[in-house]
């Protein structure tokens, strides 16, 4: 199974809906799109991911399926006092790189960046809810990585069009990395495509594979 991670088009986040860049973004992301075999499409149920995704879903004659789970994450502080950049998770990666934190640590939810910070809420849910959609495809989560039940006889493609947030969420816990250091790896820019490559073989603990990381060439020009 092959699942390409989308993020959204350049938004107007007032209204929810792509702004009049991220219309073609979208457009362009579309036809990137064509040749990969997506067989089904899923999104964040906020307008400018579904947006997106109905992009792609035109060119391929596809229904767009939502998924709440993936909606972007929610961040700041949990009991009104202030936290570092209002809890911003990316702000709060660089910090951690520059005062020498190891983004890696598996305890990073005692950060003190993060044990006051909502965000952690936001990705408990995002992670809970992408195990529970890779048990529907036979992937089941056994400590770090994922138990397949049954062998495929090809690669089947799936497209999840969401935010740099929840994606960041979804990919570094199917990678078994940590949020922060998802957050720093994975700089997606607007209909970035990153596509994670699951065992197609039937197994104990198969490794996901990372296959292709933000690929935005579809963008030049716009």
């Amino acid at each position: 199974m092959r699942i390409i991670f989308v993020r959204h088009g350049e938004p107007d986040y007032v209204r929810d809906t792509l702004t009049e860049t991220g219309r073609p973004q979208a457009e362009a992301a579309a036809v990137r799109l064509l040749n990969e075999g997506i067989e089904e499409i899923w999104s964040s149920p906020m307008g400018r991911a579904y947006e997106t995704a109905q992009a792609t879903a035109d060119v391929l004659g596809l229904p767009v399926r939502t998924l709440d789970f993936m909606h972007e994450l929610d961040w700041g502080s949990i009991d009104d006092e202030p936290i570092f950049a209002d809890g911003h998770p990316w702000d709060i990666a660089d910090e951690m790189a520059r005062q020498g934190m190891p983004l890696n640590s598996p305890d990073w939810r005692e950060n003190p960046f993060f044990v006051r910070n909502r965000v952690l809420k936001t990705v408990d849910l995002v992670e809970k809810g992408i195990d529970e959609w890779l048990a529907g495809y036979g992937y089941t989560r056994n400590g770090a990585y994922y138990d397949h039940d049954h062998q495929e006889e090809k690669h089947g493609t799936v497209a999840l069009f969401s935010h740099g947030g929840s994606s960041a969420a979804a990919l570094g816990h199917i990678l078994d990395l940590p949020f922060p250091y998802a957050c720093g790896l994975f700089h997606i820019e607007f209909t970035g495509i990153t596509i994670v490559r699951m065992d197609w073989r039937a197994g104990h603990c198969t490794l996901p594979c990372l296959e292709l990381a933000n690929d935005g060439g579809h963008l030049r020009g716009i």
